[in-house]
Parts: C-alpha cells; sequence; structure tokens
C-alpha cells in the first residue's frame, strides 16, 4: 500500500508566560491508504496538538515551527488557508473530542450539516437534503431527526452525527480524537464498530487518537506511542501486544487489566511526565525509566527501526536488519 499522509519532523510550539512549550518534537509517521494509525500516550503528551497541525486548526499561540506534513504527495505546509480548505472536509475531516461541544447548541442539527456540505459540494439545497438524509442512514439515525437541536439527542447520537458531517464528502482522511470519550462502554463498541464498518465500506485512512491503549490494541493496524512530544514507539498492532520495546509502552501495558487470560497485578508508571518548557536531559523518560543509563541522562536516542517497527530507546542498537535489545548497566528500580 503506498502512503497516504507523511508527516516528518513536525515540530510545534506554545508561547507561555514561562517560555516556549515544546509540545511536538521532531514526530514522524505516515499513514498507509486504508490504513488504521493510532497515536497513544498519557494526556498532554501531543497527540490532539499533532492532530490539529495536521488540519491546520490550530491557534495562537500555537504555531508549528518546522516540519513537512504531505497529503497525497501535495505539501499541506505550503498551502494558503484558502487552497487548504479545499483539503479540509474533502480530503481530510476531522473528529473532535465530545460531541456535545462540536455541535451548535441553538442550531438545528439539518443546518449545520447543509452547511458543510454546501460549502464544498455544487448541490441545491433539496439534493443536499437527500445527501444528509444518506448521511443518516450510514449512521443509523432516523432522518427526521435531522431536525433535532443538539440537546434533543443522546451522547451516542451526537457522536454519531458527527461522524456523518466527516463523511459527508467522502475524505481520504479521518482524524478522530478522542471519538468515545464520555460514553459509557456499550454505547463506545456501538460507535467503534459503526467506525470500523463505515471505513472497510468506504475505504477511507484514520488517525486514531486516543489515551487508551487497548481500545486502540482492538482496531488500530498500526500504533505510534507518544510521550512528551515526541513519538517514541511505532510497531504493528499484534507486535506491539506481544513484544512492545520501549519501557514507557511496557509501562502503559501494564497499566491497563487484560480483556481476556488470567487475572494480573497492575504496575503502572512512577512518577510524572516532564514539564515541556525545561524538559530534562537527554531521554524525556529517564526520571521515571526502571532501566535508565548513565547515557540516558545525557543525549537523546536515536530513532531506530527494522521490519518491525520503530523505537527511541538507549536499549536498543541496530544488528544488521534488526534490533537487539542490551542489557542496562544499571536498573533505578
Amino acid at each position: 500500500m503506498t502512503n497516504l499522509l507523511e508527516v516528518k519532523n513536525l515540530n510545534i510550539e506554545y508561547e507561555s508566560n514561562r517560555g516556549k512549550v515544546h509540545a511536538v518534537n521532531n514526530v514522524s509517521f505516515s499513514i498507509k491508504k486504508g490504513e488504521i494509525f493510532g497515536l497513544v500516550g498519557e494526556s498532554g503528551c501531543g497527540k490532539s496538538t499533532t492532530a490539529f497541525g495536521i488540519s491546520r486548526l490550530l491557534r495562537p499561540p500555537a504555531q508549528i515551527t518546522g516540519g513537512s506534513i504531505k497529503l497525497n504527495g501535495t505539501e499541506l505546509m505550503n498551502l494558503s488557508e484558502q487552497e487548504f480548505d479545499k483539503i479540509r472536509w474533502n480530503k481530510i475531516s476531522i473528529i473532535l473530542q465530545s460531541a456535545m461541544n462540536n455541535l451548535n447548541p441553538v442550531i438545528k442539527i439539518q443546518d449545520q450539516l447543509l452547511d458543510a456540505i454546501l460549502a464544498h459540494k455544487k448541490m441545491n439545497v433539496k439534493e443536499a437534503i437527500k445527501h444528509a438524509k444518506y448521511l443518516f442512514s450510514l449512521v443509523d439515525i432516523q432522518s427526521d431527526r435531522l431536525n433535532s437541536y443538539p440537546h434533543e439527542l443522546s451522547g451516542g447520537m451526537r457522536q454519531r452525527v458527527v461522524i456523518a458531517m466527516a463523511l459527508a464528502l467522502k475524505p481520504d482522511l479521518i482524524i478522530m480524537d478522542e471519538p468515545t470519550t464520555a460514553l459509557d462502554v456499550v454505547v463506545q463498541n456501538g460507535i467503534i464498530n459503526k467506525i470500523l464498518t463505515l471505513q472497510k465500506e468506504f475505504g477511507f485512512s484514520i488517525l486514531f487518537i486516543t489515551h487508551d491503549l487497548p481500545l486502540m490494541l482492538e482496531i488500530c493496524d498500526r500504533v505510534g506511542v507518544m510521550y512528551a512530544g515526541e513519538l517514541v514507539e511505532v510497531m504493528k498492532r499484534e507486535e506491539l501486544l506481544h513484544g512492545a520495546r520501549h519501557p514507557y509502552t511496557k509501562g502503559l501495558l501494564q497499566s491497563f487489566p487484560p480483556l481476556k487470560g488470567k487475572k494480573t497485578r497492575l504496575k503502572g508508571i512512577p512518577g510524572n511526565p516532564p514539564d515541556l518548557i525545561t524538559p530534562p536531559k537527554g531521554c524525556n523518560f529517564h526520571p521515571r525509566c526502571p532501566h535508565a543509563m548513565t547515557q540516558c541522562m545525557e543525549y537523546e536516542p536515536q530513532i531506530l527501526g527494522d521490519e518491525k517497527g520503530l523505537v527511541a530507546c538507549h536499549l536498543y542498537r541496530v544488528e544488521g536488519d534488526t534490533l537487539e535489545q542490551i542489557s542496562a548497566t544499571s536498573e533505578r528500580y
């Protein structure tokens, strides 16, 4: 499969009274056509900021300070706002956290949906309404609900409305930022199954963002793990589940109860993420890492890769075509 999206060395900063916040630091990844790629990590690690950077939704004091974002070979960083408006919704759409906050509470659902359709499609109002009804049928909502206000719908229905809006123009890439946040488990399962069904039917790619690693391991083809604004590991779902390399990824996996098999004691990750204004010298994770070595505290690890995936950790070195784990010279815990 060819790459639909290519992000290379993306850097995003926020200006604050204390100085610059390095929210995204040299992040690189690609998403293939028809692939579901996940970004996971603790709150504040840069997942949503990365998504906002790709979709050009960042607002001051945030700004992209470097890097490249290509969609089907087109460099998005070079496009003017007017040129990018032709990309937004047509080629890239986004589903943000909390559907209630993404819908105008005083405007009917139909008017909000028609606004997106008519802005990008050469249709009359009658044709647009017909298309809106079709979109509602895709997400299993009765067409008479188009005349409802957001507060008249349940949380799950509102989330499906937002999904319908994202599908309105059949984009190549849909960014889903915590699409099931604040929904109960049953509704969440229904939303995820609907997303997967639609993805198989229309073949769009998904950038799926969440802090829920078990959920991500259920639906994503590949997973990227972010920590303190950096991408520390990228692996296929199956490889990550059984052979995570980075200590942070292993800690995340041990922080969630297994869905199947024997009960295990949860361990968690000690400490807290670093201050992104004054990050620690060397590897950002070394203050919390159980295998921190002297070199971890002195310089940043390189991103190394093989056929299994990528990892940025001093515990690994390249040996031929594969990565080999070395023995830590000292362990903190």
